[in-house]
């Protein structure tokens, strides 16, 4: 390959990373990188090819609109916050053990509500309050639920999860399986991190507030509550114990969605309009990154710049688990966002892992998890700008004290998986 094009293709790339930490619009940077790419190559109608393609992709269509008109649907019944008033209520109970066990609540919660930053706003708002009343310092309250927002990877509806499943001929279940290992205990290692980094600096009791706890539920209904977590439950359950209840993400919410309507009796006009207008958004959102990220991929394909990193990996197996740990993980850092990285990288190098004798589903989850633990120290993440701003701290007060788990959780999930 001309060296030229090589050059040319590390200078793109260096300039989309700029423009994605300076927080321009990603789809608008990566589809401008990936088509100037493939101008300069005389390819052109590569961009163009990969954007028809990955946008009618149906299996990551189905999970990712699914899931997220779930979402709206839960934030309309506001069953959300009934679950979230639920865990908060004992968590006021559990003393010196109140950070780790508020990081592993938020952990859990974000597994049912897979947004990063729509679980920081729903939990922060209830966890953080609750901590700060009970002594702990502001900045460890935010990032308490901060580092818990990775919970996400453990549902089957994730975008990550349906992204590498698709790439793997893997259902998204059989995709969580194989790194839910990895993803619990990189949850346990963060929780118990900052529980230590809390004890260290007498940071988990002492602080006084004059804030009142604003919860807006006065009563927590059981029921409600149980909601956001019937489509995980029938999913576990279908790919494990009870093989009657075997079935696709996109029926597991669509029951989650009808449960809602029985439980809340809200007006079922408004509730299939909020199950819709999260279908919508999610498509220009979370799918609108996955398209843009296969056009730049697209680009670099058609400059050559894949198949000379390929060529690299194969010759020098060794950086082949880093770069598919610390490549996402770093750029999530300092974008602020995981799903750029680790779209790209699995569009790219994934479908190719075999050739470096790793299992593609590995390698794939391991560059979305890995994006995820990075975005989780990022100052400007979108979640951490949340809790920050319920916690009234600088952002960076909050990455950097989750910066410790979430470094060693990547070290080790790299070993559990790769």
């Amino acid at each position: 390959m001309d060296v030229f094009y090589v050059v040319l293709g590390i200078i793109v790339i260096i300039a989309t990373i700029y423009f994605l930490i300076k927080k321009v619009e990603a789809r608008m940077v990566l589809m401008a990188a990936g088509l100037f790419m493939a101008i300069i190559a005389g390819k052109p109608m590569a961009a163009f090819t990969a954007f028809s393609e990955r946008m009618v992709t149906a299996g990551l269509i189905q999970a990712i609109l699914s899931v997220m008109g779930f979402a709206y649907v839960m934030k309309f019944t506001e069953c959300d916050k009934h679950l979230v008033h639920l865990v908060a209520g004992g968590l006021k109970k559990t003393g010196v053990f109140l950070v780790p066990l508020a990081v592993l609540a938020t952990f859990a919660i974000n597994i049912a509500l897979p947004s990063a930053a729509g679980a920081a706003a729903a939990v922060g708002a209830i966890f953080i309050p609750v901590m700060m009343a009970a002594g702990v310092n502001p900045a460890i309250a935010g990032a308490a639920v901060l580092a818990g927002t990775f919970g996400s990877m453990l549902n089957p509806g994730l975008s990550h999860n349906a992204f590498v499943g698709e790439i793997t001929k893997l259902k998204p279940m059989e995709v969580v399986s194989v790194h839910a290992t990895a993803s619990i205990v990189s949850g346990i290692i963060a929780a118990v991190t900052l529980g230590i980094i809390a004890f260290i600096f007498k940071e988990y009791k002492g602080y006084e507030t004059s804030d009142h706890i604003g919860e807006d539920i006065e009563k927590v209904k059981i029921l409600h509550a149980i909601v956001p977590l019937v489509p995980v439950i029938i999913l576990v359950l279908g790919a494990t114990v009870v093989p009657a209840l075997a079935m696709g993400v996109p029926e597991a919410m669509l029951i989650g969605v009808i449960v809602s309507l029985i439980v809340t009796l809200k007006s079922p006009t408004q509730l299939v309009q909020s199950f819709f207008n999260g279908m919508g958004k999610s498509y220009g959102d979370i799918m609108g990154i996955i398209i843009a990220a296969s056009v730049f991929v697209g680009g670099l394909d058609a400059i050559g710049l894949v198949q000379t990193f390929t060529d690299a990996m194969i010759h020098n197996s060794s950086i082949v688990n880093i770069a598919a740990t610390f490549g996402p993980f770093l750029l999530g850092v300092v974008s602020g966002s995981g799903d750029a990285a680790a779209f790209a990288f699995n569009e790219a190098v994934t479908p190719l892992a075999a050739q470096f004798g790793v299992d593609p589903v590995n390698m794939g989850s391991i560059a979305a998890l890995g994006g995820a633990l990075g975005r989780t120290m990022s100052p400007i993440a979108g979640a951490a700008i949340v809790c920050a701003g319920i916690a009234k701290v600088n952002p960076m007060e909050l990455a950097k004290r989750n910066a410790p788990g979430m470094i060693i959780a990547a070290i080790v999930s790299m070993i559990i998986l790769l």
